[in-house]
């Protein structure tokens, strides 16, 4: 008998193990947030990514994903979006350059109860999105002219040749439109022509520069709304020893390069601020329950030139230098009510 009772103790002494092994409270799971950018491999997408990531971990104590396609394919990331809807579950936050696409899926997700944050690019208003993160583009377009048109004698005369890397998106349209009306406007000798389609990919973005010169060589300056349009004027300038002007966006450490040697002009942006302020916002949403702002919360931009291009070159040199420089910066878009306006207002 004394035998037959072991396997029995045995079993009730390891029931009674698992019992208090599943009654014991486990580690707290993170709320986790998401951000789905257009493309992981360039400037502007990293610029943004290291500052929502900045921004969550801000918070403290939720978790977040971030991912894109690894070159700009509306498709891909709409698949993309839709994946980390399941992985991401308390929020996430979208910078795409196909906004069409996304208005459907995105209005499913805020009809589910999702919190959605549009970056950078503003969601049509079929994408019932309350909250808008980004530039006044139209203004920045007008900024890049007018560092321009300081460099041109006030009575210019010629032509000045727009271009942009992607003809239809808003941001990219209402910076063109900024630059060719401060131009007509300041220089009313100048003939503006374009904008002309410079391709998104780097080498087919050359390619189109590169004709665009060739066919215009007497004009006073070159300007694109993107950062490839930036790099290669740059190169071909300063390959061609050319003296005309050239003006883009966006600050990765080739055109700030640039800058630095006096082959380019620069807007940037303020990439990280957006991405910054999205992570913050999304992740106290997640945290305590916090109400997302709703409307338009407006991120100035920043001329770059020779006179600053060493302080920004010193700010983007790590990742504790951007979250250093920037902290005045994000925190005065999140607390200043003048920074939030109407979504309609969006340009």
């Amino acid at each position: 008998m004394r035998n037959r009772r072991i396997p029995v103790l045995l079993v009730l002494l390891l029931l009674g193990s698992a019992a208090c092994t599943e009654e014991q409270p486990g580690p707290p799971v993170k709320p986790k947030v998401g951000f789905v950018v257009a493309n992981k491999q360039l400037n502007y997408s990293q610029e943004m990514s290291l500052g929502f990531i900045a921004g969550v971990d801000a918070v403290g104590g939720v978790s977040y994903q971030v991912d894109g396609p690894n070159i700009v394919d509306g498709p891909r990331q709409v698949s993309l979006f839709r994946d980390m809807l399941k992985s991401t579950p308390a929020g996430l936050s979208v910078f795409t350059l196909s906004p069409d696409l996304f208005a459907e899926p995105m209005a499913e997700a805020v009809g589910e109860g999702m919190p959605i944050i549009a970056v950078d690019s503003q969601p049509l208003a079929a994408a019932d999105v309350d909250l808008f993160i980004g530039n006044d583009s139209y203004q920045l377009g007008r900024l890049l002219a007018r560092e321009v048109i300081e460099q041109l004698p006030s009575d210019a005369s010629g032509k000045i040749v727009i271009g942009t890397s992607a003809p239809g998106v808003p941001v990219l349209d209402h910076r063109a439109k900024g630059i060719r009306d401060e131009i007509t406007e300041r220089l009313p000798g100048v003939a503006v022509f374009g904008p002309f389609d410079t391709k998104q990919e780097v080498e087919a973005n050359l390619d189109a520069w590169s004709t665009l010169i060739k066919v215009n060589s007497s004009a006073l300056a070159f300007i694109g709304t993107g950062d490839a349009d930036g790099w290669n004027l740059a190169e071909i300038r300063r390959n061609s020893g050319a003296n005309w002007l050239a003006g883009a966006f966006d600050i990765d450490s080739k055109s700030l390069a640039a800058v630095r040697a006096g082959d380019l002009i620069l807007v940037s942006p303020e990439h990280y601020i957006k991405g910054a302020v999205a992570g913050r916002l999304q992740a106290e949403h997640a945290k305590t329950g916090k109400a997302l702002p709703q409307g338009w919360l407006y991120v100035p931009g920043l001329a770059v030139d020779k006179s600053n291009v060493d302080e920004i070159l010193a700010r983007q040199a790590t990742v504790a230098t951007r979250a250093d420089a920037f902290a005045a910066r994000i925190d005065q878009v999140l607390t200043d009510p003048s920074y939030l306006r109407p979504i309609s207002e969006v340009r």
